[in-house]
């Protein structure tokens, strides 16, 4: 239960304020303690003034029915509420061409430098930064656009205070409904927006900016790494496969052991990628692991804590996004087996079958994110041969290929597992030598961006916060 804090107790204008809404969420998450601050300052302007484009700048779109194809010759790639937190965004789904660029969903392209907030949902009022290599994509009409003018604002500063305590405050005490969450864009129109002087807004804009051109550049080395591996075992027809070109409509099995009896384990598109992999020089999963680990993680008691004490629990669905939101658990409580070493490729092992769930899909851990624990639902691939480092590795497991394979491995009921003895067999193809060190330091460069971004975007923040409160005195 949330109380109202005693330092700042609700006051009876407040309630005049907010349209005489009853509901608690904008009398104690903040919102109005973040506007009574923002008041003080000496110049605040409403977010609608700066903004321009469709709608004025703010704008969903309307409901419309969602065609999904493969072919990124006849596709665009979509983002929902969650897809905009991803940080690799290579699995987007995407959405029908023809339907994307018609003239009722045109506008839904997203723009670099936008700021996008989900507005519907159990998690409406996240945001995020529209990246220089999403200007391709759409977005859903559950999200908000924000299209700052270039003309009155600056991108980056405007989703730096959008993304602060106070902007989340104030995003955040917009929300109305209470099973399903909502935001509209009139309800944000009017949010106070702090001006500073044209020097400091330029310097977080600028950390901001090059915070999202590191993410881009994550992102492209992530891609190269996986090209380059397939290119430099000779498979680099794998690079491009069209899973759903072909359907696994009726086949036969000669013989099957006592292993399986599933038909999804035989699929003759997998087992076709089996044999393509098996052409070339490479090792066994479970022989590349033999001295590391190949197995999930433990089970545990799990103690909540403070931040300050405690350490972040990362599950399946967060460990996906640019910035984890995991729970917060007592450090002292907390087993050292849930934590990774460097370079475990972690992979969701647990879920469903279908086509833009997480299940199957993996993440190194590396860099900044070792701080973090993780649930036992990762199953962890950490390499026992130091010639064949979890960075080269990671490169071949986020490939279309290695996540065909795994979900062909599945085996459970309604939540799906992958098969521990089948996974094992998992061939690996093995590059030469100095192939696999390029291979693994693309990769490593790529999450060193990573981390190099976040650093920017937590100095953008803080810097803006220590100008707000300097100001409000």
């Amino acid at each position: 239960m949330k109380v109202a804090s005693l330092s700042n107790p609700v006051m009876s204008d407040w309630l005049a304020d907010q349209g005489l809404r009853l509901d608690a969420s904008p009398y104690i998450a903040g919102s109005l303690e973040a506007k009574k601050m923002l008041e003080r300052l000496p110049d605040t302007v409403p977010l609608a003034s700066v903004t321009s484009g469709h709608n004025g700048g703010i704008f969903n779109g309307p409901m419309f029915r969602r065609v999904y194809l493969t072919d990124p010759e006849h596709s665009v790639p979509f983002l929902g509420t969650k897809d905009m937190m991803a940080a690799d965004l290579t699995g987007l789904p995407r959405l029908r061409k023809s339907d994307a660029t018609s003239a009722a969903l045109s506008y839904l392209q997203v723009k670099p430098g936008m700021t996008l907030i989900s507005c519907s949902g159990f998690n409406a009022g996240r945001r995020a930064y529209v990246r220089p290599d999403m200007g391709d994509c759409w977005s859903s009409q559950d999200t908000l656009k924000v299209e700052p003018n270039p003309e009155k604002i600056k991108s980056g500063y405007l989703y730096a205070f959008l993304l602060s305590r106070f902007g989340e405050s104030l995003v955040r005490g917009s929300v109305y409904g209470s099973a399903v969450k909502h935001i509209e864009p009139h309800h944000i129109a009017g949010l106070p927006v702090p001006r500073f002087d044209e020097g400091l807004e330029e310097r977080i804009h600028q950390m901001v900016e090059r915070s999202a051109w590191l993410r881009a550049r994550y992102q492209a080395g992530l891609v190269a790494a996986t090209k380059d591996f397939f290119s430099s075992v000779g498979l680099s027809e794998l690079n491009d496969i069209r899973w759903h070109q072909e359907r696994d409509l009726g086949f036969e099995v000669s013989s099957v052991g006592p292993i399986s009896l599933r038909a999804l384990n035989f699929a003759p598109r997998a087992r076709r990628l089996v044999e393509r992999l098996d052409s070339v020089p490479g090792a066994k999963l479970g022989d590349i692991c033999s001295s590391g680990q190949l197995s999930r993680g433990i089970r545990f008691k799990r103690t909540d804590s403070d931040p300050e004490h405690g350490v972040q629990l990362v599950g399946q669905r967060q460990a996906f996004w640019l910035r984890p939101e995991g729970r917060w658990l007592r450090a002292s409580t907390t087993p050292a087996e849930v934590f990774a070493r460097d370079e475990t490729i972690l992979v969701a092992a647990q879920g469903t079958l279908g086509e833009n769930e997480v299940y199957c899909r993996p993440i190194l851990v590396t860099g900044s994110w070792l701080q973090y624990a993780y649930s036992e639902h990762f199953l962890r691939v950490v390499s026992g041969d130091p010639e064949i480092p979890g960075a080269y590795l990671f490169a071949f497991f986020r490939s279309e290929v290695a996540f065909r394979l795994l979900r062909s491995l599945s085996t459970g009921g309604k939540q799906q597992d992958i098969h521990e003895g089948l996974r094992a067999e998992i061939p690996v193809p093995l590059a030469p030598p100095a192939d696999r060190a390029r291979i693994a330091q693309t990769v490593r460069y790529a999450y060193q961006c990573r981390d190099r971004a976040d650093v920017l975007e937590d100095k953008a923040l803080a810097l803006l916060t220590a100008a707000i409160e300097e100001a409000a005195g």
